[in-house]
């Protein structure tokens, strides 16, 4: 019995056929099965469906006699299934990749749920994708299952069957299908959400939703749309029928009008000669099924009134008025935005006449966050090498205190901002400026990029929808044309930096000026930071610091921290850090063995204070590799990440250190001593070798001289890395192997 039963109707749907089914047969999950019913197509989707079905066994190939629909197609597709969990998938739209597998974890971790909901993206035929805009409801926030009860929400999510897998038992044990027509999905999805006994969230994209220019049944004009009518007596038909529903009739009442109204205000939907009709047997519906409560916000409340009136003049002139209303709102913002905004750049404009600051070098990174990174590298070694020039740094006002008292403070936007682009000579940023920037004649613009790639980046991102988001390629080229110089870590690094961003710019492979500090500091720093950060003397402390994941809207805890601290005992503590772009807390209250430091200003300051990294995809492993201390990789979804954002190299064959699959195997490999093993140190060296030939503690100095001082010969060569003496980590002593019994989860 197949974990998975994929069900596909298939209807005129041959220029997108063959790229839903590769999305599924592709999945390295197999354990499924993909019945694609050919509902008496007229094009040659039937032929398409017996061409995978000769190729691929697990292909079921099905052919109806007479078209009988969407919704009948799938009951054809249910009375074959045998899988554990039934999933639907429209034939114009696919699976990202390895959904499946994502999928059929989340559905082990959370025992196994009657209905499970994720999460998709709406693709368009432009190329343009947008996020699902009501995802909240989707966040993994409290009990693993729950009922509607619990997350009514879940109503407000798309009522479509595709975004979710259900449980085969519950569906034929409810005795669950389709009805015929046009909305069919609506008397599927609230009878289904009602009656599920257990309800999980998945807030990972599993299912990209096609947008088509025509030929998208909801987006045809015509009189089926009528058929919405029908489904919503089904659906009131369904909670009389079953009186412990009831409570749950004030809401889809409510989600009942909202639906009308949506397909009544569509302009290709209902026919113009049909809205009245359509808004007075709307009205019908109000009267008949009106339930009191679920009162919604007062603006709703006067369209759903004019809903049940019928009155589709006023309700047409009611919608027209709020949209003129709005774009008047937006045109007035608008408006006072752009005489600022063509104010400062008139001012720009004639900055740009005078004369270039010779002297003047203007730094930023991570987009105003705050004093950081390679360019406060640099900034600092420029202030000791090249007093007789003046830096700023651009910040958010916020982040102002992070900067150095000697150092000109700039706020983005301002007139002195503008003033600092326009005549600074120097413009160095780990990012990119803003991208109005016109780089002068005589400016030079040093890129210093911000890590050594693993994931993919630039042109690589463009096959990867999920990574790539809403990236504008022609102004990210447009950026690199401003590049002067792009500051390279290694060799591996120099070759893609030159491959994904593509100019006519110079490559210093120089290594990062933020790793001086590994080389420069002392016993004492290391010491002061580890007392600063509360760090006992005889603890041994873990950095933990995972990285983003593009494909989920929620970022996951994929270790128990607390559960890990329990196993290993009060020997260690973590310091635990999210990655920039996460909202959601790593801890839930700091303990003595557990702290979150994600607030803290200089990670270079927690790798200094910590005896060993735990990361999983993160570029600071790069980092941190100068330090030659211990790495553990955590690559519990290495198949999911490399499937969505996609990565150089197999990190699991050339990792830098011990690497774990799972949390019991973390928790094993510090207990029995492996992370600082022989073994885990021969890892480390290859890892330093082939990444780390540069970052020396003279990496800034070598920039400096050469892109602000002109000193492109006899620059410092890099000290070989076996003269290099990292600052130590004061950890304890080390001790013999030990053998732990893994606490449960919730012990």
């Amino acid at each position: 019995m197949p974990r998975f039963s994929v069900i596909v109707p298939v209807y005129k749907v041959q220029a997108y056929l063959h790229e839903c089914l590769e999305s599924v047969l592709e999945q390295p999950f197999t354990d499924l099965e993909l019945i694609a019913i050919d509902d008496c197509s007229p094009d040659a989707s039937g032929t398409i469906v017996d061409e995978f079905a000769a190729r691929d066994p697990r292909v079921r190939a099905v052919h109806l006699t007479e078209n009988v629909g969407l919704g009948r197609a799938r009951n054809a597709g249910l009375e074959r299934a045998i899988g554990d969990y039934v999933i639907f998938l429209d034939s114009d739209d696919s699976l990202t990749p390895d959904a499946l597998h994502a999928i059929s974890d989340r559905l082990k971790n959370t025992d196994g749920p009657d209905v499970l909901v994720y999460d998709y993206v709406r693709s368009y035929w432009t190329g343009r994708t947008v996020p699902n805009p009501v995802t909240t409801h989707l966040a993994e926030e409290g009990p693993a299952t729950f009922t509607l009860d619990d997350r009514p929400g879940l109503l407000r999510v798309l009522h479509v069957v595709w975004n979710k897998a259900y449980r085969r038992e519950f569906l034929e044990r409810a005795g669950f299908t389709f009805a015929p027509g046009y909305y069919e999905d609506v008397s599927w999805t609230y009878p289904v959400l009602v009656a599920a006994e257990s309800i999980a969230v998945f807030d990972r994209v599993c299912v990209r939703y096609r947008q088509r220019r025509k030929g998208a049944i909801t987006c045809s004009p015509g009189q089926r749309h009528f058929e919405i009518f029908g489904q919503y007596d089904r659906v009131f038909a369904y909670l009389k029928a079953h009186p412990e529903t009831a409570r749950w009739r004030p809401l889809v009442f409510r989600r009942m009008l909202d639906h009308f109204s949506t397909v009544f205000t569509a302009p290709d939907r209902v026919p113009r000669g049909s809205r009245a009709a359509f808004l007075r047997q709307a009205r019908t519906y109000c009267r008949r099924y009106r339930t009191p409560g679920a009162t919604p916000p007062v603006r709703t409340r006067i369209r759903h009134a004019l809903v049940r009136l019928g009155a589709h003049r006023s309700y047409r002139a009611l919608h027209s008025a709020r949209g003129l209303m709005r774009r008047v709102r937006r045109a007035a913002v608008a408006a006072q935005r752009a005489v600022r905004g063509a104010v400062l750049q008139i001012h720009y404009r004639i900055q740009r006449l005078l004369p270039l600051r010779e002297n003047d070098a203007v730094f930023s990174a991570y987009w105003g966050r705050g004093y950081g990174c390679n360019p406060a590298g640099i900034e600092a070694k420029v202030r000791e090498l090249a007093p007789h020039i003046r830096t700023a740094w651009i910040a958010d006002p916020a982040h102002h205190h992070t900067i150095p008292p000697a150092t000109r403070r700039l706020t983005p936007g301002t007139a002195a901002y503008w003033t600092a682009l326009a005549r600074s000579k120097y413009l160095v940023n780990n990012v990119n400026f803003d991208r109005r920037l016109v780089k002068g004649q005589g400016q030079v613009f040093l890129q210093t990029q911000h890590g050594t790639p693993l994931k993919h980046m630039g042109l690589d991102l463009l096959d990867r929808p999920a990574a790539v988001g809403e990236t504008d390629v022609r102004r990210m080229l447009t950026n690199c044309d401003k590049w002067d110089y792009v500051l390279s870590a290694n060799r591996h690094s120099t070759l893609v930096w030159e491959r994904v961003y593509p100019a006519d710019y110079t490559t210093l492979e120089y290594g990062y000026p933020r790793n001086d500090i590994y080389q420069n500091a002392t016993g004492k720093d290391v010491a002061r930071l580890r007392e600063d950060l509360g760090i006992p003397q005889d603890s041994i402390a873990i950095l933990y610091a995972p990285t983003h994941r593009d494909h989920c809207r929620t970022q996951h805890h994929a270790i128990d921290l607390e559960r890990m601290l329990r196993a290993l005992g009060p020997r260690f503590m973590v310091l635990t850090r999210a990655h920039h772009l996460s909202t959601i807390p790593q801890v839930g209250k700091d303990s003595s063995q557990l702290v979150d430091v994600s607030d803290h200003p200089c990670v270079e300051s927690l790798c200094l204070a910590s005896d060993a990294l735990v990361t999983d995809y993160s570029s600071l492993m790069f980092d941190y590799a100068n330090l030659d201390r211990p790495i553990v990789v955590h690559t519990d979804d290495w198949e999911a990440y490399e499937a969505t954002r996609g990565t150089y190299f197999d990190l699991r064959n050339f990792p830098p250190g011990a690497v774990a699959t799972g949390e019991d195997e973390l928790i094993d490999i510090f207990a029995t001593g492996e992370w600082r093993g022989p073994h885990s140190a021969r890892r480390r060296a290859a890892f330093r070798e082939r990444f780390c030939p540069h970052d020396d503690g003279g990496a800034a100095e070598r920039v400096v001289r050469h892109v602000l001082l002109g000193e492109t010969a006899g620059l410092p060569s890099a000290v070989p890395l076996e003269e290099r003496r990292p600052a130590a980590a004061p950890g304890p002593r080390q001790e013999p192997e030990t053998t732990v019994t893994h606490p449960t989860t919730a012990a």
